[in-house]
């Protein structure tokens, strides 16, 4: 038996802001990040809100990996406005914070949900339809994957007008967030045939388009494609989970502060390697991951005469694009000393073990096995 929910209404497109028109908001919060506030960006949302006659109050207190005072702040000004919208905008640490403010407030609070409506400035987490938020605690340098349908957006914009000004870097590491997110849900345990599809078709459209936006930012198709695809890889995801790939970024992100979806992209070959068993004898598990990983190899035209060649292939494809896109190819290479590294290599296999992402990986992992896993990501083993 299985499960497939999307829950989230998506409107996507050029002006896709205009159907906010449709919902009786009357006072709206706006949750959304200092560039996306003094840009420009968040006077299409306001032109339009004004135009439906809704009040609104900005919080832009917002930054990357958020952490828990910015949240507890957050609660704060939500609990004096009392919204009946609470709308996100901006990159996932935006909409991560928005979804995060709003779980608690309703916790504390006992209201009635507020509209939570989220608008993606970047393609990358997926975050508009998840029910997850990744929250930083500063002091312990630990990132919790926090879970609950109550954070699930019921509206997602998806403009990619908001997307022209990413720079190129940006670009590139949130596309291999999502490639990392639709090749995860692919393989997981939890993978049903209707994630398979929605994990496929992301995965096609980051390797066509990605390197395009990537070297023309203001490719207005290459840009929409990739929201589109970041969108249905965060569907997929959020009926599936995701594995280990995710659970080492979250931890290498909080101890190293590598940007998320750059240590996905340096990790993925490796997690690619091990779930299916490339370095080892393979076992039950390791065989239909293989025969997952070797679909895909056939969906981009790199199949071979083995699964094992195929997933190779794969890697090879993978590891091409992220050259492409000028990602270091090891931890090393993206500037950890050996000094950080050492120190952290415990602490950020441990807290990989009991991240929410690690339960479903498909191969099931072992505190050794990570230590071995993160020793190839750091010295480039040769796979």
């Amino acid at each position: 038996m299985s499960s497939f929910v999307v829950k989230t209404k998506v409107y996507s497109g050029v002006n896709a802001f205009n159907y906010l028109k449709d919902y009786p908001i009357k006072n709206a919060c706006i949750i959304t990040d200092p560039f996306a506030a003094s840009s420009g960006m968040v006077k299409l949302l306001t032109d339009v809100l004004e135009e439906m006659g809704s009040e609104y109050r900005v919080f832009s207190d917002i930054v990357p990996d958020p952490p828990m005072d910015v949240i507890v702040t957050g609660v704060s000004k939500i609990m004096d406005h009392e919204p009946d919208a609470v709308i996100a905008m901006g990159g996932g640490s935006a909409i991560d914070t928005a979804k995060a403010i709003s779980y608690f407030y309703l916790q504390i609070s006992g209201k009635t949900k507020p509209l939570c409506v989220a608008i993606p400035t970047t393609s990358g987490t997926g975050s508009e339809v998840t029910e997850f938020a990744v929250v930083t605690d500063r002091e312990k340098n630990v990132k919790y994957p926090l879970v609950d349908e109550l954070m699930l957006p019921d509206i997602a914009i998806l403009d990619p007008r908001l997307t022209l000004s990413v720079p190129p870097a940006v670009t590139a590491d949130t596309g291999m967030d999502v490639l990392t997110h639709a090749i995860e849900a692919y393989v997981s345990v939890d993978a049903t045939d209707f994630s398979d599809t929605l994990a496929e078709k992301a995965v096609k459209i980051i390797f066509k388009y990605l390197p395009m936006a990537y070297d023309n930012g203001h490719d207005i198709e290459a840009r929409e494609k990739l929201h589109n695809a970041s969108c249905m890889a965060g569907m997929a995801f959020n009926n599936a989970n995701l594995g280990i790939n995710h659970s080492l970024a979250h931890a290498i992100g909080a101890k190293c502060h590598v940007p998320h979806g750059r240590a996905n992209a340096i990790i993925l070959p490796y997690v690619i390697a091990f779930n299916s068993g490339l370095r080892v004898i393979s076992d039950d598990d390791c065989s239909k991951a293989m025969r997952k990983y070797a679909k895909l190899a056939s969906l981009l035209h790199v199949e071979a005469g083995s699964n094992r060649q195929s997933v190779k292939n794969l890697i090879a494809k993978i590891e091409n694009l992220s050259e492409a896109l000028a990602i270091p190819t090891s931890l090393a290479a993206q500037g950890i000393s050996q000094e950080d590294y050492k120190m952290f290599r415990n602490e950020i296999a441990a807290a990989a073990m009991v991240d929410a992402c690690t339960p479903t990986n498909p191969r099931k992992p072992s505190n050794h096995k990570l230590r071995e896993l993160l020793d190839m990501c750091y010295y480039e083993t040769a796979l």
